[in-house]
Formats: structure tokens, C-alpha cells, sequence
């Protein structure tokens, strides 16, 4: 008989890990400057719990993360209480209840971490950090822009100024299916034939709208020529609604910062299902991740709303390298007060040491506080 070995205690379960020096710094510094551009259009700062009681988290807009909710019981109130996956239906809830006789529109903006059931192949990670803007109350194409606009400013401030924003419609396939009347038989394997983008499975399961769902299929792609594609569809009577919404969102981002990249995939309905309009996802050029997304929804079930979320972990990933904040040691004795005022973290000496440069050196110090100031540490 053997004894099992002991654990590791660095092994995390899976989709979690430990943040270091100088990531974790990164990140938050890039969190905050996200926030502050947030906050430079208006957006005001909520910060809702980590867990609430499931029946209030995963109502409303709450319950498309439901099989995504890590659940644990209150031991106070032996009520079940959920982790959030996402924070965007709870500052819905904060909108709808404490902040309900607040003027609107409503701009409030979030920073916090979520935990998930499940990553996906692409995004195995399970524990996500997220940082975004709700914009409640107003229902236009004005509204639907800034989201685009307030975005696009938050990541050039991080370095991100070659984007793609791609916009879709998610109610607008199943507005189609229900106003040509598709049998319910015929709709779940249409659904998966668009989501893999399989023209011939479409055609095989679109019934009346196999020709207009495969036109729109392989219009995905630059903004003109998908909307133009949408104009030119037979559209059903809501649907037609949904695209001339989209359009006249486009023409909005355009018409206040028309440098930037848009796409458009009309049937793409990807993402969490309580979307109710235009939406969008923010794309950095030869990454297949998405840095964000957000759109259009109903707060409390009623009263219309739009948002974006960005996933500053993936928004790291795609930036230019961030310089970390350089180092300074200071000897026993010395004061690091002036290095401070100039930027440098500085790293103080606790006790007298026979070589300080070496000393610098052993702690990942890029400069040395001296009498005479500051000096930069060389290699060996």
C-alpha cells in the first residue's frame, strides 16, 4: 500500500488561475483606464455583490446566464444564492430598483469579476473579468452608437485603434421564423445550420425563407454590402423593422467617427439570449476573440436599454505591450520621496547591505537611488 502523494497547493481547478507580478498590475491599471474613459462620457460607477439569492439574479436578463451560475447555499438563510457570470443583469436590477426614480437616461459603468460553469475552446477560462457601460432608458440609433463611440475611445486609451466592430441582429431570424410561420420541427436544425454557417443545410431546412436567409448568410461582412443585401431582402414586416434600425445605427456611428471599421453579419445570434436589438462585438485585427460585446435589451422586462462589455483579459492580449512602472531601490538611510514624485516604484531598503547595485539587481530593480540621485542599474 502507497500513500497518495499530497497536493500541490499551485494546482487550481480548471479555468482558474493566479495572476503575478507585473500582470496583475496591468490589468488593473488598464480596468482603470477604461473606467475612467467611462466615466469622461458620463457613465457612473456601480459595483454590485459578487453573489445574490438565485431568484433574484436569475430573473429578467439574469436568467440567459442560468446554466452558467455557480449555485451554494446561504448558510445564514439557507436561501440559494448564485455567483454571477455577468454583471450586466445585475446593474439591471440596480436600475430597476434602487436607482428607479433615477432621471434617464441612465449611465452607469462596472468593473468586476465573473465565474463561470464552463469556458469555451476558445475561452477556456472560467473566472472572467469584465468592465462596461449600460445606457438605460432611451430606444434610438443615437443610443446604439455610443456604445460603438464610448468603446472605441476606452480602447485607444489602451493602445487599440485598429478595431472591428461587428454589428448583428439576434431577434431578427427568429422574427423571421415566427412571421413566416416555419414549423417548429424545422427550426432548431435552420438554427444550427446558421450558426455553422452552412449554406446547403439552410437551404435544405429554410423553407420560404431558404433563399433569403442564404443571401444574408453570405452577405456577412463589410457594413455596405450586408445592409445593402438587407435592403434588398423580402424581409418580413418585423424584420424589415430590425434592419432599418441596424442601418440607421450605422449611419449614427458614421456620422460622428466615420474612420471607424465597421462589419455587419445579419444572422449571426451568438451569445447571451436576452438581447432584443442591435448588437455588437469588438474584434482587434488577426485575433479570433472577442475583446467585448454588448446590445440592446430590456431592463425589468420593460424599459429598454443597451450596453457593451469588454473582457480587459482579452483587451490585454491584443494591446501594444504596456511598459511596466520602473523600479527603484533605496538604500537603508535614503529617501525615496523624490523617485516617488517622479513615477518610480520605490523599494526600500530595511536594513545596510555591502553592494546596493547588486542588491537593486537581486530585487528586479531598474534603477538605484543614490546621493547624487537616481541611477539606471545595468546588466552584469
Amino acid at each position: 500500500m502507497t500513500d497518495d502523494p499530497p497536493p500541490n497547493p499551485a494546482l487550481l481547478p480548471s479555468g482558474l488561475r493566479d495572476l503575478l507580478p507585473p500582470d496583475a498590475e496591468t490589468e488593473a491599471a488598464a480596468v482603470e483606464a477604461l473606467m475612467a474613459a467611462f466615466a469622461a462620457h458620463g457613465y457612473q460607477r456601480v459595483k454590485p455583490p459578487l453573489l445574490e439569492f438565485e431568484d433574484g439574479l436569475l430573473t429578467g436578463t439574469g436568467a440567459a446566464t442560468s446554466e452558467q451560475t455557480f449555485r451554494l447555499m446561504d448558510p445564514d438563510t439557507h436561501r440559494m444564492m448564485g455567483v454571477r457570470a455577468d454583471i450586466t443583469p445585475q446593474v439591471a436590477r440596480i436600475a430597476t430598483t434602487r436607482l428607479a426614480g433615477a432621471p434617464r437616461p441612465l449611465r452607469l459603468c462596472y468593473a468586476g469579476q465573473c465565474l463561470r460553469v464552463h469556458g469555451t475552446q476558445l475561452a477556456p477560462e472560467r473566472q472572467v473579468a469584465q468592465a462596461g457601460i449600460e445606457l438605460i432608458g432611451p430606444d434610438s440609433p443615437a443610443a446604439d452608437a455610443e456604445m460603438v463611440l464610448v468603446a472605441a475611445e476606452a480602447l485607444a486609451a489602451l493602445g487599440l485603434t485598429r478595431l472591428s466592430f461587428d454589428l448583428t441582429l439576434p431577434p431578427l431570424v427568429e422574427k423571421m421564423m415566427d412571421e413566416a410561420g416555419i414549423e417548429p420541427a424545422h427550426r432548431g436544425p435552420l438554427a444550427r445550420a446558421l450558426d455553422r454557417k452552412d449554406a446547403a443545410a439552410v437551404g435544405a431546412h429554410g423553407g420560404k425563407l431558404a433563399a433569403t436567409l442564404t443571401e444574408l448568410l453570405l452577405s456577412a461582412g463589410a457594413a455596405d454590402r450586408a445592409l445593402a443585401a438587407l435592403a434588398a431582402a423580402p424581409l418580413t414586416p418585423g424584420a424589415k423593422l430590425l434592419a432599418e434600425r441596424l442601418a440607421e445605427t450605422v449611419a449614427a456611428i458614421r456620422a460622428r467617427a466615420p474612420g471607424i471599421k465597421l462589419t455587419v453579419d445579419p444572422v449571426e445570434f451568438r451569445g447571451f439570449r436576452y438581447h432584443t436589438g442591435v448588437c455588437v462585438t469588438v474584434y482587434a485585427p488577426g485575433r479570433h476573440e472577442e475583446l467585448g460585446r454588448g446590445g440592446r435589451y430590456l431592463c425589468g422586462a420593460v424599459e429598454p436599454a443597451t450596453g457593451l462589455t469588454l473582457y480587459p483579459e482579452a483587451v490585454l492580449r491584443a494591446a501594444p505591450p504596456r511598459v511596466p512602472r520602473r523600479r527603484a531601490y533605496v538604500p537603508a538611510g535614503l529617501d525615496g520621496a523624490a523617485p516617488r514624485a517622479q513615477g518610480f516604484a520605490t523599494v526600500a531598503g530595511l536594513a545596510p547591505v555591502a553592494d546596493p547595485l547588486a542588491e537593486a539587481r537581486r530585487l528586479d530593480c531598474t534603477h538605484l537611488v543614490t546621493t547624487d540621485g537616481v541611477l539606471a542599474v545595468g546588466g552584469e
